[in-house]
């Protein structure tokens, strides 16, 4: 016999206002999502059947993939802590991103190697490296690949490949 509640419980994704085709942060698989919205808050993640790479299936991490943007502890905000100071502060996007660039340059700019000791020709730069994470998906890495062989790096890697 099945009790009222359990009779009044519906599905988060019968609820849902629309749906939305992802792909998978986790891996460099791909795996298809779909991503269930209600209120422009995303209630479920589930495995998509029209995905040719995982014909609905996700593994523990893809499942639980929607901690990402719902998790309580979740940073949407940029801090930085500036050299020897024992506080964070918060930056505005524009900020942070000027500083990034300034300092991304100034590393190419002081590592660059236009060619080696017996004149042969190199241009790169030792000064910056890439370590990609595993929430980035295929075509992410693949420009973050090309972004840091076009700036000169040759130390370029990604966690999900190793």
């Amino acid at each position: 016999m099945t009790s009222e509640r359990t009779r009044g419980t519906t599905a988060r994704t019968t609820t849902a206002d629309r749906v939305v085709q992802s792909v998978c942060p986790y891996c460099a698989v791909g795996c298809g999502q779909r991503v269930y919205v209600k209120d422009e808050k995303v209630v479920q993640i589930e495995g998509d059947p029209d995905s040719p790479i995982s014909r609905g299936r996700l593994c523990p991490k893809g499942s639980a993939s929607e901690q990402l943007v719902n998790a309580p502890g979740r940073q949407t905000e940029v801090l930085y802590r500036a050299p020897r100071a024992t506080e964070w502060q918060r930056l505005d996007l524009d900020t942070a991103v000027d500083m990034v660039t300034d300092r991304f340059l100034e590393s190419r700019r002081n590592g660059w190697q236009d060619t080696d000791d017996q004149g042969r020709l190199l241009r790169r730069t030792m000064g910056i490296a890439s370590l990609g994470g595993a929430t980035l998906d295929n075509e992410e890495n693949y420009l973050i690949k090309k972004l840091f062989t076009a700036a000169g790096a040759i130390q370029i890697e990604n966690q999900a490949r190793i």
